[in-house]
């Protein structure tokens, strides 16, 4: 008997509902490795993204405050954005820095890309950390979002931890890498063996 554990095997799927580019549900059929058979697993397909941990040239690291709808509060986030479909994911990072807070940085590292929902999917997270970032042009957001970019210390994010002032799981995640540079190092040698 072997102790290792084997994928799912996917017989089917079927779309139920199409709102590309933002989402997409399908139902799975997929068998497990003791031969059972679930009808119905369902799957979200949602726009991977990239989120950066972005640090000035003066070590202050560049944040933004705005609104979620999903939690339905404003919070502190890094920068982030949607990946486009065919855009290499530093690529997106960098755009998107841009677009969102008109810092742009030369020094990036992959810190891997990350499921966010563990059985549904959703979309995939592409973490990123960039260095001797500079304010080269002003916000362009251009899409729904009311931002505002804020500098803060490495203390401050701790604090605002504290306070419960991040709402979003893969905010608290990328802070948790960056505060421990042994995860971090570790998930940056697991980005650069998948390439």
């Amino acid at each position: 008997m072997s102790d290792e554990q084997k994928l799912w095997q996917v017989l089917g799927s079927r779309d139920l509902l199409d709102a590309s580019p933002y989402l997409k549900v399908r139902a799975e059929t997929v068998r497990l490795p003791d031969g059972r058979t679930v009808e119905n697993y369902y799957q979200l397909d949602q726009p991977d993204f990239a989120l950066m941990y972005v640090e000035t040239e003066g070590g202050k690291v560049v944040m933004l405050r705005t609104y979620k709808h999903g939690p339905r509060r404003v919070s502190l986030t890094f920068p982030a954005g949607a990946i486009e479909p065919g855009e290499d994911p530093l690529a997106a990072a960098k755009r998107e820095l841009l677009e969102e807070t008109g810092y742009a940085a030369e020094d990036w590292t992959a810190l891997g890309g990350f499921v966010v929902g563990a059985n549904s999917k959703g979309s995939t997270c592409h973490m990123f950390h960039a260095k001797g970032a500079r304010k080269v042009a002003e916000p362009d957001h251009g899409d729904l979002e009311d931002m505002r970019v804020e500098l803060h210390s490495t203390r401050d994010l701790i604090d605002a931890a504290a306070r419960g002032d991040y709402a979003v799981l893969p905010v608290v995640a990328m802070l948790g890498a960056m505060l421990m540079p042994e995860l971090r190092e570790g998930l940056g040698m697991a980005a650069r063996s998948v390439r």
